[in-house]
């Protein structure tokens, strides 16, 4: 297993496997050229995790997809945890660049088009959400992320701490929506039925379950269409993150900075293409 010295770098704090990824060491250890590379350990715990999922990845696998020992693995990363880390850097990837068109967006069209990105990313690799928090953003591409994000709130008026708790936030309802996608997305493939076999089978059992007398509320809601009527996909998300962003543009408005996003309604609070909450 890599020593003290390999597993915490001197100078950025990061372990040596996160240091390589920054570029920062060529290799760990001493000796002869390993045969094996950070990268190609994190491509392999990836693709296992994208086909079987994050309790499938274990050190032991990992170095058996690859043909070599599980001690050899340690080599190069020093822990679980830290591939875990790398594996979720990975699978991020970098922001996508902004459309020609957002030239001149203002910060609410930005940061609705950066957390949009990120939801994207997560609803096409869930395995993501199955990761620990377990430390700040220190990796590539979790930190240009960071910036993206931060550079959307530049000329709003708002503090350094106040943009960083904003991303915050924003970043959780993403994280939280997306893995509450996920986690129904389990459960009705597990169940082997349709989503919409799902939702109508929710609703009736609600029906059996309440009433007017006993849950008024509950009734309204379900004599309503907001089970099944919504034609708007991503309608919750996007109305959540358009709430965000409305108690977001006041405090922006107090602070004098920028006001309400230049463009078209479309873009605000949902991302391109979509309506305006």
């Amino acid at each position: 297993m890599a020593d003290q010295d390999e597993t915490a770098a001197d100078g950025t704090g990061l372990p040596a496997s996160l240091e390589m990824a920054w570029g920062l060491r060529e290799r760990p250890g001493k000796g002869p050229r390993p045969t094996l590379t950070v990268p190609r350990i994190v491509e392999a715990a990836v693709a296992l995790a994208a086909t079987e999922g994050m309790d499938a990845v274990s050190m032991g696998r990992v170095a058996k997809e690859l043909g070599v020992s599980t001690m050899s693995l340690y080599r190069y990363v020093a822990a679980k945890e830290e591939l875990y880390i790398l594996m979720s850097d990975a699978g991020v990837g970098t922001p996508p660049p902004l459309p020609p068109e957002a030239e001149g967006w203002a910060w609410r069209e930005l940061l609705s088009d950066w957390a949009h990105a990120q939801r994207a990313v997560l609803m096409a690799n869930p395995w993501i959400l199955r990761i620990p928090i377990t430390a700040p953003p220190a990796t590539p591409n979790q930190l240009a992320w960071m910036e993206r994000g931060l550079a959307a709130l530049a000329g709003t008026g708002l503090g350094e701490s106040e943009k960083l708790s904003t991303i915050i936030l924003i970043g959780g309802l993403v994280r939280n929506e997306a893995t509450m996608a996920a986690d129904m997305m389990d459960a009705i493939i597990k169940s082997g039925v349709s989503p919409d076999q799902v939702v109508g089978q929710y609703v009736r059992t609600l029906r059996l379950l309440t009433g007017p007398d006993s849950h008024p509320a509950v009734t309204r809601l379900l004599e309503s269409d907001a089970f099944t009527g919504s034609d708007e996909p991503d309608f919750q998300f996007r109305f959540a993150l358009a709430r965000l962003l409305d108690g977001l543009a006041e405090l922006v408005e107090a602070r004098g900075g920028s006001g309400a996003p230049r463009g078209s309604a479309g873009r605000d609070g949902g991302g391109s293409g979509s309506r305006r909450l």
